[in-house]
């Protein structure tokens, strides 16, 4: 099981914590997460509110490409329909080469209400401007010309001056509706998911795999679980009564700050099981569950809610040296 880490990049301007503050304590949790064998450092993207402060990933990941030499640096995700897709793909082809060819390019079509009012876009036109700017895109980062004759492009023999070092580009698909999993899979295209936004359970991330994993059959793919990546909100401490002291306040403040979100509590988070927080004993136990399924990537959301630097740079240490190892020696939960 391949594990990296996620960051929403959530800001609360009330606390003492800059956004220049976050960016610092985030470019250092991905130099650590290399150290530690994470295999990469995801950023969300998001405008217009605290809910997340990195309004362009190409920037950040630029930044963390220079202080790094081997994680992987991906987005998750780009938001298609905000941008011309021929600027994502420039701006992406940077950090593909900037970094020597470590870009993972999750894509999505959004879902922020604010965001779209910002940027003029209207929603109900979102899926097919997504479809059409991920077409683009993967033309445009194939290094070859494109035409393109579309609702909302058209492009007449356009070609990138700036190549990625990767052909192609590995790209994830951003789901929010477990029934969409089944269409990515079929479409043959890789998947990233948030559970906890997505589904009520535990057993449900099953579910929704599975369906994906039905999808890549269907398409005559293999590997799902290579081509799969969950995030869960994790914190991993000695004890569960240590892990909830220390982190139950920032995950609800977290939630409490999340747009449109359905609200949760702690014990909320807890009953549904959708999280990766507890001790090391419980955190080894959810991974060989989800090793189980088959789910062969897991994205770890550590820093969130405000919580210390040095909580989320331990928790980060707990998951790649003692609940990992403890969950790959089990074996998986089937």
């Amino acid at each position: 099981m391949r594990y990296s880490i996620l960051s929403i990049g959530d800001h609360y301007p009330g606390r003492p914590r800059s956004v220049a503050g976050l960016y610092d304590e985030v470019i250092g949790q991905c130099v650590l997460a290399e150290n530690l064998g994470y295999e990469a450092f995801f950023t969300a993207e998001h405008h217009f509110h605290e809910y997340g402060a990195v309004p362009d990933p190409a920037v950040l990941l630029t930044a963390m490409a220079a202080k790094t030499s081997r994680i992987r640096l991906g987005t998750a995700i780009s938001v298609l329909p905000f941008r011309n897709p021929l600027t994502v793909a420039e701006s992406y082809a940077m950090v593909d080469m900037l970094s020597g060819g470590r870009l993972v390019l999750g894509v999505g079509s959004g879902y922020l209400a604010h965001e779209f009012e910002g940027f003029g876009v209207l929603p109900q036109e979102k899926r097919d401007r997504f479809d059409e700017a991920l077409e683009v895109l993967r033309l445009a980062l194939s290094g070859e010309p494109v035409n393109f004759d579309g609702r909302y492009h058209k492009i007449d023999g356009v070609a990138l001056n700036v190549a990625p070092v990767q052909r192609p580009v590995p790209i994830h698909v951003a789901v929010l509706r477990p029934e969409a999993a089944w269409h990515v899979g079929k479409a043959g295209n890789s998947i990233f998911c948030v559970p906890y936004a997505s589904v009520a359970g535990m057993d449900d991330v099953g579910t929704l795999f599975r369906s994906f994993a039905e999808g890549r059959a269907e398409a005559g793919l293999d590997a799902a679980g290579d081509a799969a990546a969950f995030a869960f909100h994790t914190f991993v401490a000695e004890t569960d009564e240590e892990a909830q002291e220390m982190a139950a306040e920032a995950f609800e403040l977290y939630v409490a700050t999340r747009l449109y979100a359905r609200r949760q509590t702690w014990d909320d988070i807890m009953a549904s099981g959708l999280s990766l927080m507890g001790s090391v004993e419980t955190v080894a136990e959810k991974l060989r569950m989800l090793a189980g399924w088959g789910l062969g990537h897991v994205l770890t959301l550590q820093n969130f809610g405000g919580l210390a630097p040095d909580a989320v740079e331990r928790s980060m240490r707990l998951f790649a040296e003692e609940a990992l190892p403890r969950a790959l020696a089990a074996g998986p939960r089937c």
